[in-house]
């Protein structure tokens, strides 16, 4: 696939290290990139398998005069976690131990890779938690974290990460090792002075650094909660004590690899309120936060309608903002107490408060699930605000200045006046706590002739903070977006300083060289050149650009968070960077640059990244910005494969309908010929299906035949309302009890159904394997089989998805007004209003990825609640069969652990009175082959139990 280097180090490494050593043209591109607008392209990716692997990596690097840039999540918006012929120690694969949590001591020892909430999992069950909380906790880990200083919400209330940690393990760049604390007596900063070696001539050279420059340093360093530019020497004071954990936190990995961290942790509150205070612009927010301080919240988060517009622009609406008060911008202040009673009443303290301004508004939620959702919505800011409400780009660069709280409302007032001269916009947002502001800006980054506009506002943006007495970066950190900004903040004697620092600890300049010392400038290595080639689809949102589309991705990694939801369900199952949603955007973007990647739609690299992409949508609606792999993925195979061989499973997979039409002449001979052992191989080889995969039995009738004969029977009601209900190619040929219950309840309750005038088909299978010519062909032709006007009910959520997206998209303007038209069942009979009988008992459902990203499920939560059915919808993502994924050879390992991270287990616990609901074909499948044949029903079937007055639901055969 990828050629490797050929390069002495990367064999070194690879006869030294246990964990992976990567120097593939598709993991150097994909790990080219953060979050932030940069692009370095390293020499290889190592990703070692423990704290030995580091120290080995490390030695071999030096011995070779190779940079070292450490990595947790790759989220840093500064350009720090990327390096130019750098070799990059993923951290989070493998280091990512938690050694001890002492609930007494309220500490744990931790390494770097540890994610956050991986964390404050383990610390929950003894009321513990770790206080800083960035927006990224789903993924982001302890050591980046510590490179970075990060914050978070809380940080008003329990600090930045150097306020909660005891010691570092550090690994210097020519393998000393050695454990800092925090402050220390006069005493025992003199006994450091004698270690013996470099651990000793190290603490000499730090603080003789400190007692040459006292003055500089009382005076040249601003003091502000979220000071997080530059190094934060003034913490080697005499009167700080000494403190190398707090001078090492925020150094970006440019001193000292970090082997460990004992952390402090803080007691969490039982029990929270929020109080949502609304004012009429964010300046006003900003300027009311100096009265609320000394209430001792534990938030004050600033979002601003702009914020909201952006969010509403992007998606569907969330319900918790009907919570919002009127204003223009919100302050989230948090309450918190030993029970509810004790927060809802500090929660009321805070509102009678925001009400003594005039023209404040409030609302107090006590309800979690409001709470979680209008945090949801200030979490995706990062990525909601990369486009604006019109849909116009906007990037870091400026991304988290911090001011003194008590000058954030002027500070504001003045930056929105700096965008208005210089023409540009942005939607600022943040912590107005600790006056910290977040603010993506639509710069013309893609214009190479106008980057002296981003240079011009960057300069003059960090005279305007510097002139408030504020920091260039209040949680971030620098990097190359603001390193090079760092004398406009500090003197020059600090900046000389911030070198010799850097050069005491790394004299050899080997770990993350040019991320703070001697930076590379701001206005360079930008990620957004690129081409555009011709496509087959029209991405309208983008500008019918695809590379505009990838250039979505902005490397907040939400798709890297394995804990819940739809995204990404390959990268849950591999753990690889490239079969993540970020990964694949990134290997797509180097595709259209064509400089590491560069047989364009030929690309090896991209193809293998992207077969593993189950096509499932989530990224469509989970990535913040909506970045859609299963259509990147549908126009990269209809490209790659144009007037090429394809593979066997594109021709049996893609062409299902086709072949289960002919079988279904004969299902019975068809059937022998699958069960047979000689033959279900050589079918499966022949189709290139994994061997291990059961092949579904035909049924002994099709649905359309069965509809006949029933219509035969039963002719339609006169004056019933007509509904066309759409036959699937699979109800219709693989499994139509479904269709048949659908029939039975439209018509039970009073509809009259039909069907299309002709044999129809989705063509989903088709998009799927990226032959979107005859996908076309095969829409068409169903769409002259649809008589006009009537509702159309899908059963399949698959189907109905693809009938409301992917006709219009591939159709345009033919597919009319057919798409408007499309309804789930519970769609249809929700809004029908019509009287359904109550069931009662329990019930798992898995909703399909597609219904979850398209179509939506609330229709669905109504109906079952109707029908008094006590249903747990399973946080299972896809179940892993994906339609033709889990089929197709090469797939079959990653679609099991897809099904068995939640799906599958579930499935094995629930008792046999409990029903099983999946509406996917594919689901259903799944949970049949790998669930010891149970069952699973479509909701259609569990609507037809309730009208029969039926409930043996658990039994392997359904009955």
């Amino acid at each position: 696939m990828d050629t490797v280097p050929a390069h002495p180090l990367a064999a070194a490494l690879r006869g030294e290290l246990r964990g992976e050593v990567r120097f593939s043209t598709a993991e150097r591109a994909v790990y080219a990139y953060d979050a932030s607008n940069y692009r370095q392209l390293p020499l290889g990716v190592v990703k070692p398998a423990d704290t030995d692997d580091v120290r080995a990596a490390l030695a071999l690097c030096r011995a070779h005069g190779v940079p070292v840039v450490p990595r947790g999540a790759g989220t840093s918006i500064g350009g720090q976690a990327i390096g130019p012929g750098a070799v990059v120690l993923d951290f989070r694969r493998h280091v990512n131990r938690i050694h001890a949590l002492d609930p007494d001591a309220r500490t744990a020892r931790v390494e770097p890779g540890v994610v956050l909430d991986d964390l404050q999992r383990a610390a929950r069950p003894y009321g513990l938690r770790f206080g800083p909380d960035p927006s990224t906790h789903t993924r982001c880990t302890l050591g980046g974290m510590i490179g970075n200083n990060s914050c978070g919400a809380h940080s008003v209330a329990w600090g930045r990460t150097a306020d909660n940690l005891d010691s570092l393990d550090l690994l210097l760049a020519d393998g000393t090792e050695l454990t800092v604390g925090g402050p220390l007596p006069p005493e025992q900063r003199e006994r450091l002075r004698h270690r013996p070696g470099r651990e000793g001539e190290l603490h000499r050279a730090l603080q003789d650094l400190t007692a040459e420059h006292l003055a500089a340093l009382r005076q040249g360093m601003p003091r502000l909660p979220r000071r997080t530019s530059g190094y934060p020497l003034d913490a080697l004071l005499p009167e700080r004590g000494y403190d190398l954990v707090r001078a090492l936190t925020g150094t970006e990995g440019g001193c000292a690899l970090v082997l460990g961290a004992t952390v402090r942790l803080v007691q969490a509150p039982p029990a929270r309120a929020l109080v949502v205070a609304g004012y009429p612009d964010e300046t006003a927010a900003a300027d009311a936060v100096p009265a609320l301080l000394p209430l001792g919240p534990l938030t004050v988060e600033g979002m601003a309608a702009d914020l909201i517009a952006a969010l509403l622009a992007a998606g569907p609406r969330p319900p918790a903002l009907d919570r919002l008060p009127e204003g223009g911008c919100w302050l989230f202040l948090e309450t918190g107490g030993a029970t509810p009673a004790e927060a809802l009443d500090a929660a009321r303290g805070l509102a009678a408060a925001v009400r003594r301004e005039p023209r404040a508004t409030v609302t107090v939620v006590t309800d979690p699930g409001e709470q979680r959702q209008l945090w949801g919505v200030r979490e995706a800011g990062a990525g909601i605000v990369t486009r604006l409400p019109d849909g116009g780009e906007a990037w870091p660069g400026w991304e988290d200045s911090a001011v003194p709280v008590e000058r954030l409302g002027g500070y504001l007032r003045e930056l929105r006046a700096l965008l208005g001269r210089h023409g540009l916009r942005g939607v600022p947002y943040g912590h107005f706590g600790e006056g910290c502001v977040h603010l993506r800006i639509d710069w013309p980054l893609t214009d190479p002739g106008r980057l002296g506009e981003f240079r011009a506002f960057l300069e003059q943006a960090a005279d305007l903070v510097v002139a408030h007495g504020g920091s260039l970066s209040g949680e971030h950190g620098d990097g190359q977006a603001r390193a090079e900004l760092l004398p406009r903040m500090y003197p020059p004697e600090i900046i000389g300083l911030f070198g010799r620092f850097k050069r005491i600890w790394d004299p050899e300049n080997l770990l993350n060289p040019g991320s703070l010392v001697d930076p590379r400038p701001l206005d360079a290595d930008l990620r957004f050149p690129g081409r555009d080639l011709p496509l087959a689809l029209p991405y309208p949102q983008d500008d019918g650009s695809l590379l505009k589309a990838v250039h979505r991705c902005v490397g907040v990694a939400k798709c890297v968070d394995t804990s819940t939801g739809v995204m990404c369900p390959s990268y849950m199952a591999t753990g690889e960077e490239r079969h993540s949603t970020r990964g694949r955007a990134r290997l797509l973007a180097e595709m259209l640059r064509g400089e590491v990647v560069t047989d364009g739609w030929r690309s090896e690299e991209v193809r293998e990244a992207l077969d593993l992409c189950l096509g499932c949508k989530g990224c469509a609606s989970d990535c913040p910005v909506h970045v859609d792999m299963a259509t990147y993925k549908a126009e990269f195979l209809h490209q790659h494969y144009r007037r090429r061989l394809r593979p066997a499973s594109h021709l049996s997979m893609g062409w299902l309908p086709l072949w289960l039409r002919g079988a279904a002449l004969a299902p019975r001979s068809a059937n022998r010929l699958m069960a047979r052992p000689l033959t279900g191989r050589l079918l499966r080889r022949l189709g290139g299906i994994d061997p291990r995969r059961a092949l579904p039995p035909l049924p002994g009738r099709t649905f359309v035949r069965w509809f006949r004969d029933h219509r035969a029977a039963h002719p339609e009601p006169a004056g019933a309302q007509p509904v066309l209900l759409w036959p699937d190619t699979m109800a219709n040929l693989l499994d139509p009890e479904p269709a048949i219950a659908a029939v039975e309840v439209l018509e039970a309750l009073g509809f009259a159904v039909r069907l299309p005038d002709g044999p129809v088909c989705c063509g989903l299978t088709l998009v799927s394997t990226g032959q979107l010519s005859l996908a076309r062909r095969v829409m068409r032709r169903s769409l002259r089989a649809l008589p006009a006007g009537l509702p159309v009910v899908g059963l399949d959520p698959s189907c109905t998805a693809a009938l409301r997206e992917e006709w219009p998209r591939l159709l345009g303007a033919e597919a009319g007004p057919l798409p408007g038209r499309v309804r789930t069942l519970a769609e249809f009979l929700d809004g029908a209003g019509v009287a359904l009988p109550r069931l009662g008992g329990r019930a798992v459902t898995q909703v399909h990825c597609h219904q979850h990203a398209v179509l939506g499920t609330a229709a669905d939560r109504r109906i079952e609640a109707r029908i008094g059915l006590d249903n747990r919808v399973l946080d299972s993502g896809c179940c892993g069969l994906a339609g033709n994924f889990g089929f197709e050879r090469g797939h079959y390992e990653v679609s099991v652990a897809a099904a068995e991270r939640v799906l599958m287990p579930a499935v094995r616990a629930a008792g046999p009175d409990t029903l099983v609901l999946a509406d996917g074909l594919s689901c259903r499948l799944q949970i049949g082959q790998l669930g010891d044949g149970r069952r699973a029903l479509h909701l259609a079937e569990v609507l037809r139990l309730a009208l029969r007055g039926a409930a043996d639901p658990g039994r392997p055969d359904g009955g």
